[in-house]
């Protein structure tokens, strides 16, 4: 065969058509399986493709065979449970209903027939291979040993204590039932069966005898330690195990609980300690269940925590918890303990940790929030003093407890979690701690300063990291919480917003610093700049609309500076634009305070425009101008703007087609924009307060004028300024007739348009989002 490719091309090419056709063909077989299985669950005919008779293929129909709903295993396990079930039923209505129409003898007969018969019959059963049958019918067997168990108590031994023969009954069962599982070992049900009863005999028992809830918690864990003992061979018995020994461990937590003295608390001790051991050993044991070790290790806390709790107040209860519990975490450390027994510990003393932590930090969390109060009565100097009642030292102590800890944790695991908590933990108790000692007040405000200091420094050296985050919340957490304190009394809100204010200005100053903490230290500092003026007008007897101007100054001091504040430009400008806007709402009382506050900050805007990077303020520079004049225009009385603004607006205009004419680049917002907006938007405000119809009428039609022009020279600024001013006259000019309209129609007519509204909108939501993007960019495309 020849070919005009080399060979091992072709071959190479062959291969990869071969593969082709392989998986081409598993992808048909696999679609064939599919719809066959398809037509069969659709009761359909299965179509076949077959040889006809003349030996070309023909298609050929055949019936489909009904798909089954159930397996043979299925319908046999139904089957023998509802037989088993039955039977019970039976064996209970023998027990309690016929049992008293036989004598002794038959009685004795019938139980000793049926039950040797249905214990007997899964030998025989197995020895045939009938598994499933003789299961069912060892299940029977085991429920009729319970019942002739009943049925001697209550012929045999009527007078017997109830409890103390159920404790019995239940060993004697449970024995059996070993017995019986250990001869037929292929049966699943009596051992495990043996095992939930061998549940119940001590404790039954220790009820019988009246011995106390601790005498019952001993009697749970002494069976869990059996079950444990016996899990070893047994899987089954580690459930009860664990659920017995919880449950004798919560017996004794609640004894330890509820002692009133040291020497009652002993004997819960000693019941936690031993289920503590048999935690441990449990986990030494058996390295899967090291959540024993951290179980047993805090009972052991509660244990030796528990003997001291009685003769302590809460809060250093706490901290006895504490003490005892911390310790646990050097097992992190300890090589030569088992792995499951080390992270058990280390999980019983990071529990104790942190719910030491929440009952502290609950505790000052009272402290934190009581500072609000001074908002009710600014500089009043009602700073209460420390409560006698409060939780004292106690909290603060379990706090820095903690933080100690997690800080030790963070060093040895190279973590970062155990790090955020010592940093918000540390915080917490030291900036507490002086408020929960009963300081004079001027010591409260200097900790709390040095302690905010500190972790706003801890924020600036260890910035990019978790601990660094959790630095920075606690510093500003501190600030506002000390700065809310210091608005008590005048003197101390000069000190503490001046000494924050510096440090928020050191720290914006600060290079290594990363970009995020710079740029919040920045707006602190303006914030507290701001904060001291309005302090400082607020001493004076000025009227308020005149603390307006000192604000005012912080923006004028920050747009000075410009460049020279770096990286923090932007943060401290926006913040001294909230300052400015201060500024103009403290203003706002007084209309030519109002003016003069907004042309100094015309002034501020403009000179900050003077540099290349904020042209963009020259506009703001404007608006505020604008706004000044009409504020004083206003205050003299005017009612006719368009006496001030026309000889402005038709030089505007001039000036601007001018500069189209000359530069064809230029926008026509910055043509035409400025001498339009200066005669539309002011004749627009008149028109609304307005109850003529002269003036809304001759405004529309110039506004009228103004958007067909925009739209026949296809400029922006014309078009959008003349709609607007447009269509705010025409809703001006419907508003009555609406409010007429709504108020005649039923109240769910408005609902009801809205929904179907909504409804059409959402319909055609696609299309709407397609016309919207066409005149977006045909405005787009306009001059």
């Amino acid at each position: 065969m020849n070919s005009p490719l080399p060979p091992a091309e072709e071959l190479a090419l062959v291969d990869r058509e071969l593969a082709q056709l392989d998986a081409r063909r598993l992808y048909l077989l696999a679609r064939r399986d599919w719809l066959l299985r398809l037509v069969q669950q659709s009761g359909a005919a299965v179509v076949q493709w077959g040889p006809a008779a003349s030996g070309s293929p023909a298609w050929t129909a055949g019936p489909s065979r009904p798909a089954k709903e159930a397996s043979a295993p299925s319908a046999q396990n139904v089957l023998l449970t509802l037989g088993a079930v039955l039977l019970a039923v039976a064996a209970l209505a023998f027990t309690l209903v016929s049992w008293g129409s036989m004598g002794i003898a038959g009685r004795s007969a019938v139980l000793a027939v049926v039950t040797a018969a249905a214990l007997a019959a899964p030998a025989v059963l197995l020895r045939r291979g009938l598994r499933s049958t003789a299961e069912s019918v060892a299940a029977v067997g085991l429920l009729l040993t319970v019942l002739d168990a009943y049925a001697l108590y209550a012929v045999g031994m009527p007078d017997a204590d109830g409890t103390g023969y159920a404790a019995g009954a239940a060993a004697v069962l449970a024995a059996v039932w070993a017995g019986y599982g250990s001869a037929l070992r292929t049966l699943r049900i009596p051992l495990p069966a043996a095992v939930v009863a061998a549940q119940l005999p001590l404790p039954l028992a220790a009820v019988a005898w009246q011995a106390g809830p601790l005498g019952v918690g001993w009697a749970l864990l002494v069976t869990a330690a059996l079950d444990a003992a016996l899990a070893l061979r047994v899987r089954a018995a580690a459930l009860p195990a664990a659920l017995l020994g919880s449950a004798a461990l919560l017996v004794g937590a609640a004894q330890s609980w509820s002692a009133g003295s040291a020497a009652q608390a002993l004997g819960p001790a000693a019941l936690l300690l031993a289920g503590a051991a048999l935690g441990a050993a449990a986990a030494w044991r058996e390295p899967r269940v090291w959540g024993a070790a951290l179980v047993g290790g805090v009972a052991a806390v509660v244990a030796v925590a528990g003997v001291a709790r009685p003769e302590l107040a809460p809060g250093w209860a706490v901290v006895a918890h504490l003490v005892v519990g911390l310790p646990l975490l050097a097992a992190v450390r300890v090589s030569a303990l088992p792995e499951a027994v080390r992270r058990g510990s280390v999980g019983a003393g990071a529990v104790v940790g942190a719910l030491g932590a929440l009952a502290s930090g609950a505790a000052v969390a009272p402290v934190l929030v009581a500072r609000l109060r001074v908002l009710e009565e600014v500089w009043a100097a009602t700073t209460p003093a420390a409560d006698p009642y409060g939780p004292g030292a106690s909290a603060a102590v379990g706090l820095l407890l903690t933080a100690g800890a997690a800080w030790w944790l963070s060093r040895v695991s190279a973590r970062p979690e155990p790090g955020v908590l010592a940093v918000v933990l540390g915080w917490s108790g030291l900036f507490t701690a002086p408020v929960l000692l009963g300081f004079p007040v001027a010591v409260v405000f200097a900790v709390q300063l040095a302690v905010t200091g500190a972790v706003g420094f801890l924020a600036l050296r260890r910035s990019g990291r978790g601990a660094g985050i959790a630095a920075a919340a606690c510093a500003l957490a501190g600030a506002v919480n000390v700065s809310l304190g210091a608005l008590d009394g005048r003197a101390a809100t000069f000190a503490v917003s001046g000494l924050l204010g510096a440090g928020c200005a050191a720290g914006a100053a600060y290079g290594p610093a990363a970009r995020w903490v710079r740029p919040a230290a920045a707006v602190c500092a303006v914030g507290y700049a701001t904060g001291l003026l309005v302090a400082s007008a607020a001493v004076t007897d000025l009227a308020v609309v005149w603390w307006a101007l000192p604000v005012l100054a912080v923006a004028a001091v920050v747009a000075a500076l410009g460049p020279r504040l770096g990286a923090v430009r932007l943060p401290a400008e926006i913040a001294a634009a909230v300052a400015g806007v201060l500024a103009l709402a403290l203003s706002a009382g007084r209309p030519g305070t109002l003016a003069l506050t907004l042309a100094l900050s015309g002034v501020v805007c403009a000179g900050a425009a003077v540099r290349p990077e904020r042209r963009v303020l020259g506009w703001a520079a404007g608006a505020l101008f604008v706004a000044a004049t009409w504020v004083r225009l206003a205050e003299a009385g005017v009612t006719a703007p368009e006496a001030y603004t026309l000889p402005v607006t038709v030089p505007a205009l001039a000036v601007g087609f001018l500069r189209r004419r000359r530069d064809a680049r230029a926008s026509s917002w910055t043509a035409y924009g400025p001498g339009l907006a200066a005669t539309l938007l002011p004749s627009l405000v008149a028109a609304w307060a307005d109850a003529d119809w002269v003036r809304p009428l001759v405004l529309g039609v110039a506004a009228l004028a103004v958007t067909l022009a925009g739209a026949r020279w296809r400029l922006q600024a014309p078009l959008l300024l003349g709609g607007a001013v447009l269509a705010a006259v025409a809703v001006h000019e419907l508003a009555p007739y609406v409010v007429q309209v709504a108020g005649a129609l039923p109240r769910w007519v408005l609902p009801a348009l809205a929904g179907v509204l909504l409804l059409a909108v959402g319909a055609t939501y696609e299309k709407r989002l397609r016309d919207a993007r066409r005149l977006r960019a045909a405005i787009g495309r306009l001059g």
